[in-house]
C-alpha cells in the first residue's frame, strides 16, 4: 500500500486519520508538525508510526505521498518543497494563494512526473455524483444557468482562533468558494470568464468564543463576493459567498435545465439530499442516492489520487482542477477591484465520475 505522511496536526487531521482506518482506506507511517507536542498527540491517538520534523518527513524513505495540512498560507511552499524531495502531494483547499504559486505546483509535479492532488473531495461523494449522473443522463435536459449560496455570518461565534479569515488570502470566496466552484465546474465543465462585485460590511469583527471573548480583529479581505460565471458550455452562473448575512432562504446550488431543475446538497458535505423537479411536475422530489459515500469521507480525494498513480491516470481532485477553482476565485477578486470581466488563463476536464466499485 503507498504509504502517506501528514504535515500538520491541527484539528483537520482527526477526520483524515480516522478514515484512514476504514472509510477511505491509506497506510499513514508518519506525521509532522511544527509543534511536536501536537504531532506526537495525534500519532499516539492514531497509532501512526514516526513522529518527524517536516524536513525530516520530506526526505523519509517510507513516506510516497505527503498530506499537506498546514494552513493555507504555508501551502505552496509545503506542497512545493514535497514535490522537490520526489513525493506526490495532496493537500487541503485551496492549492495556493494566488494563481502563480499554483501554475508553479501543476509545473512542477508534471516535470517531476508526480500526481498533484487538492481538497475539496466532497464532489466525489453520493451527493453530488448522484447529481452528476442525473446531469449525464440527460434527466434535466440541457443545464441553462445555475445559482449557488454560500450564505453566513462569519466564523467568530464558533472558532477559536478566526484572526486568519479576514486576512488576505482567506474571506469567504477563498474559505468556502473552493467546495461551490468544485461541485459547479464537476458538473458542468470548466469556466471562461467571470465578473466579480466585493465589499465588506464589517471592519471589525468580535470574537464570541469563551478564551477570546470580546477581542476585535480587523478585516483585511472582502466578506460579501458574488461572481458572475460564463461557463466554456455556455452556461451562465452566478455565485455569492459571504460572512456577513445573520440569515437567508435560499438553496446552495440549483441547476436549471431545458427540462427541469436540479437541487444539490450542501457541497461542503458528501450525502443529500438531492431534489428534481421536471417541467410539468407539481411538486418538487427527492432522488435516492445512488452512490457510495454519503458519509464523512474527506481522504476520498487522497485514496483516489493513490489509485492514480497504478492506474496511470490522473487524480479526479486534481491539482489542474485545483488551479483552474484558484484561478476562478483571483479572478473574481480582480474583475471587482477593475470593474472589468476576466477571461481566466487555466482550464479543467470535468473528473470522470467516481467508479462504483
Amino acid at each position: 500500500m503507498t504509504r502517506v505522511g501528514i504535515i500538520g496536526a491541527g484539528a483537520i487531521s482527526g477526520i483524515y486519520l480516522k478514515n484512514a482506518a476504514d472509510v477511505t482506506p491509506f497506510d499513514v507511517v508518519a506525521v509532522a508538525d511544527l509543534s511536536e507536542e501536537r504531532a506526537r498527540a495525534q500519532a499516539a491517538e492514531y497509532g501512526v508510526r514516526h513522529v518527524l520534523t517536516p524536513e525530516e518527513l520530506f526526505a523519509h524513505p517510507d513516506v510516497d505521498v505527503v498530506l499537506n495540512l498546514t494552513i493555507p498560507a504555508a501551502h505552496a511552499a509545503v506542497s512545493r518543497a514535497a514535490l522537490e524531495a520526489g513525493k506526490h502531494v495532496y493537500g487541503e483547499k485551496p492549492l495556493a494563494l494566488n494563481r502563480e504559486d499554483g501554475k508553479a505546483l501543476v509545473q512542477l509535479a508534471q516535470e517531476r512526473g508526480l500526481r498533484l492532488g487538492s481538497a475539496p473531495d466532497t464532489f466525489l461523494g453520493a451527493g453530488l455524483q448522484t447529481c452528476r449522473q442525473l446531469i449525464d443522463e440527460g434527466v434535466i435536459g440541457k443545464p441553462l444557468a445555475a445559482t449557488a449560496f454560500m450564505l453566513s455570518h462569519g466564523v467568530e461565534a464558533w472558532h477559536p482562533n478566526p484572526d486568519f479569515f479576514y486576512q488576505l488570502g482567506a474571506g469567504p470566496m477563498f474559505d468556502m468558494g473552493p467546495y461551490y466552484l468544485t461541485a459547479l465546474i464537476s458538473l458542468l465543465g470548466p469556466v471562461r470568464t467571470v465578473t466579480g462585485q466585493a465589499v465588506s460590511g464589517f471592519e471589525e469583527r468580535t470574537i464570541t468564543t469563551a478564551r477570546r471573548q470580546g477581542e476585535r480583529i480587523p478585516v483585511q479581505t472582502p466578506t460579501h463576493v458574488t461572481a458572475l460565471l460564463g461557463f466554456e458550455s455556455g452556461v451562465a452562473a452566478s455565485l455569492t459567498t459571504s460572512f456577513d448575512v445573520w440569515h437567508a432562504n435560499v438553496p446552495r446550488i440549483e441547476i436549471y435545465g431545458s427540462e427541469g431543475t436540479l437541487s444539490l446538497p450542501d457541497p461542503n458535505t458528501f450525502g443529500g439530499p438531492v431534489r428534481v423537479r421536471l417541467a410539468q411536475e407539481k411538486e418538487w422530489r427527492e432522488v435516492p442516492l445512488s452512490r457510495p459515500f454519503a458519509q464523512n469521507s474527506r481522504g476520498l480525494g487522497l485514496s483516489d489520487l493513490i489509485a492514480s498513480v497504478g492506474e496511470n491516470r490522473a487524480p479526479r481532485a486534481s491539482g489542474q482542477l485545483a488551479l483552474h477553482v484558484l484561478d476562478a476565485m483571483q479572478s473574481t477578486l480582480e474583475s471587482a477591484e477593475s470593474g472589468q470581466r476576466v477571461t481566466l488563463t487555466t482550464s479543467a476536464e470535468r473528473p470522470e465520475p467516481l467508479a462504483l466499485s
